[in-house]
């Protein structure tokens, strides 16, 4: 039997809190704190290029397992158990990290974080949400992803201050830096099963058609989102030959973004309902990605950065509010359909990144690469309305 010792009932802003510092230590530190890292590791000798690059692609094949393995883990234990082991361990991966003792070792580890980073956005907002009253949960799962922002902002603030004092010393901080978040979530993770929720209208909504759309919405959002994720900095430092300063005030914006983006969207959500909200979030990300394509003024590019730095992690509380609506009151299928949504985001990340990768390297100009990533939004978006008119009586 699935264990858990019985406690008082856990407050919504505590849980919501508990799931916000479980994602910035899974997704926001494990993950986009290694950027700045990377090139830092090369230059101090500890691995060749060829090798710190595949150490971040550790990180991306450990998700994929950790996304995968999520739900099976959460049957033989009580999921906050679950989320409490992968939040330890993504700590313990940061210590592990403090010394280049071979490349293996800091493959696994990297791995392990990544597996870690891939549970903990399978089980943490759906663990959190059933226990947020219906009105409040756009917001409550806004707040949760708002640790991703918070990380992507990290990565160009906070990690470049530790590296001077040294690559040992920030796998160290950024160890420090989970364990407080660690203990901060401990208490914070529901321990209760989640109260049952029945529709207001008697009826389901007829998900099939439209979920099975959702996720490939997701895959094509997620192939779009990664040009700016990848050549932003340099289309402007080396395309524009405006210099690596200049790309990383582009990258602050994109941080700013990426922290307001979640509330933003999951108070839109909350407002408007997830459908239409993400119908215009899609919309406005299509617009906002083709921008370097048709203007490099600072005109186009600051807010281009700035709304593509929000729709990063602002489209998932968008996602998994719309998983909510069309599986409504059942939290194991609400759990199942957040999987698959999860894992159809992480292969269209990678598919886009290898994909742009290749045409990169095989010659496809800047504006090239941001105007085809526009064109996959834009096919989400049709996508979604495709779907809907299909199933007309749809959420």
């Amino acid at each position: 039997m699935r264990g858990g010792a019985a406690g008082p009932p856990v407050s919504a802003a505590r849980a919501t809190l508990a799931g916000l510092c479980g994602s910035l230590v899974g997704i926001g530190l494990a993950r986009f704190a290694y950027t700045p890292l990377l090139p830092a590791l090369i230059t101090a000798g500890w691995f060749p290029s060829s090798q710190a690059a595949y150490l971040g692609a550790a990180n991306l094949a450990g998700y994929l397992a950790g996304a995968l393995g999520a739900r099976p883990l959460a049957r033989r234990a009580a999921p906050a158990t679950v989320l409490r082991a992968m939040m330890v361990l993504v700590t313990a991966a940061f210590f592990a990290c403090a010394a280049p003792i071979s490349f293996w070792w800091f493959f696994a580890w990297r791995a392990a974080a990544g597996g870690a980073g891939g549970a903990l956005m399978v089980l943490a907002a759906p663990t959190v949400l059933p226990h947020v009253p219906p009105g409040r949960r756009g917001l409550a799962g806004g707040a949760i992803f708002t640790g991703v922002g918070l990380g992507i902002a990290a990565s160009g603030t906070v990690v470049p201050l530790l590296l001077r004092a040294g690559l040992t010393w920030t796998w160290i901080g950024l160890g420090v830096l989970s364990l407080l978040l660690t203990a901060v979530a401990w208490g914070g993770w529901p321990r209760e099963a989640a109260p049952s929720a029945a529709s207001g209208t008697g009826r389901r909504a007829p998900a099939g058609l439209v979920l099975r759309a959702l996720y490939g919405e997701y895959a094509l959002n997620a192939v779009g989102l990664v040009p700016h994720m990848v050549f932003l900095v340099d289309f402007v430092a080396r395309g524009l030959g405006q210099g690596i300063h200049a790309g990383a005030r582009y990258w602050v914006l994109f941080g700013i973004g990426a922290v307001a983006g979640p509330m933003l969207a999951g108070a839109a959500a909350d407002r408007v309902g997830a459908g239409p909200a993400l119908r215009g979030a899609l919309l406005l990300q299509a617009a906002a990605v083709a921008m370097p394509a048709l203007s490099t003024h600072a005109g186009a590019l600051a807010p281009s950065a700035v709304v593509v730095g929000a729709a990063v992690p602002g489209v998932v509380p968008l996602v998994l509010a719309r998983v909510q609506e069309l599986v409504p009151g059942d939290p194991e299928g609400q759990r199942a359909a957040w999987s698959v949504t999860t894992l159809a985001f992480a292969l269209g990340q990678a598919a886009g990144a290898y994909g742009f990768s290749f045409a990169f390297a095989a010659g496809a100009s800047y504006p090239e690469l941001f105007a085809t990533a526009s064109v996959a939004i834009a096919g989400a978006l049709v996508l979604d309305v495709a779907a809907r008119l299909a199933a007309p009586r749809a959420i």
